[in-house]
């Protein structure tokens, strides 16, 4: 078990407030506010420092309707005042900078940390991001670039901590004996429909897998008002699937084109079949059900 020791300091004593986030024995500093908590974030030492920092604000249109822009600065509290007074830059509420306790991160660090999580951030497709250009990533020395890739490993451990998974990428499977068995593979069909979609739970998440068919346009309807509900909200997820590219109708299918992340089996479901699911039944693999397989080993344990 590798487990991770994350340290959260509540700077206001407030959930969602001015927050700094570290990992012991790491020397990378996160700081997170809200734009409303600028001024205060702005009279801290760590934004005097050279580092990498996250604008984001949501944005229904926006892949996980969230905008995101990735910047690197020499002094961070000079770009966060420029962004501040700039319509530029007006969709962002919340702001996370990235910093060194050591104060070691130089120009050429900041760089090549901006041009490494722009290059993530696309791969996780969960955000829309706002860079114009996405910059080469800048040559280091060996010992320097490993240091780097060591706190972007470290980071994509911390930022999801504080509920910002722009960089969360799915990761090559590493087993070693002590490791969690990975999940089997789910699938879901209808042949009417032309529905045959794959998912797997990673890292936690149900993860709709990219290559699933799913129904083109979502049609379900619900007579009671709290079905109407759900349905306007899994139809409105669809709808803006289909509007980012994640899904592609055509020849009557809808594609998925890249891996998904849902809250819950039951909501992949309904977007896959246009219907509601009751997705820890009907998403099944050979070892059995979704929700078989989520409580696996829960009648094994003996009472204490």
């Amino acid at each position: 078990m590798n487990g991770k020791q994350v340290k959260l300091f509540l700077v206001d004593g407030t959930p969602g407030g001015l927050t700094t986030a570290e990992i012991t024995n790491w020397t990378g500093h996160v700081l997170s506010a809200r734009r409303s908590d600028l001024a205060d974030l702005l009279k801290r030492e760590e934004v005097q420092r050279t580092g990498v920092y996250l604008l984001l604000g949501d944005d229904e249109t926006a892949l996980g309707d969230t905008l995101c822009y990735v910047g690197e600065a020499d002094v961070i509290a000079t770009r966060l005042r420029y962004h501040a007074n700039s319509q530029d830059k007006a969709f962002w509420d919340r702001v996370v900078v990235i910093t060194s306790k050591d104060t070691n991160l130089t120009k050429s660090h900041g760089r090549y940390l901006e041009s490494r999580l722009i290059q993530l951030a696309t791969k996780a497709g969960r955000v829309s991001l706002e860079n114009g250009t996405a910059p080469p990533t800048p040559n280091l020395p060996e010992a320097d670039a490993s240091d780097m890739e060591y706190f972007i490993g470290q980071l994509q451990i911390m930022l999801p901590v504080l509920g910002v998974n722009a960089i969360r990428v799915r990761k090559a499977p590493t087993p070693v004996a002590s490791d969690p068995v990975e999940a089997p593979i789910f699938t879901l069909s209808n042949a009417k429909a032309g529905v045959h979609a794959s998912a797997q739970q990673i890292d936690g998440e149900f993860t709709l897998l990219a290559g699933s068919r799913v129904v083109p346009h979502w049609h379900g309807v619900g007579k009671a008002t709290s079905t109407q509900r759900a349905y306007a909200g899994y139809r409105a997820r669809h709808e803006s699937l289909l509007a980012d590219g994640s899904i592609v109708a055509e020849g009557g299918v809808g594609l998925v084109t890249r891996d998904i992340v849902f809250s819950s089996p039951s909501t992949a479901g309904a977007v896959a079949l246009g219907r509601s699911c009751n997705g820890r039944v009907e998403w099944v693999s050979p070892e059995g059900t979704f929700g078989s397989w989520e409580t696996r080993g829960v009648d094994e344990q003996s009472s204490p």
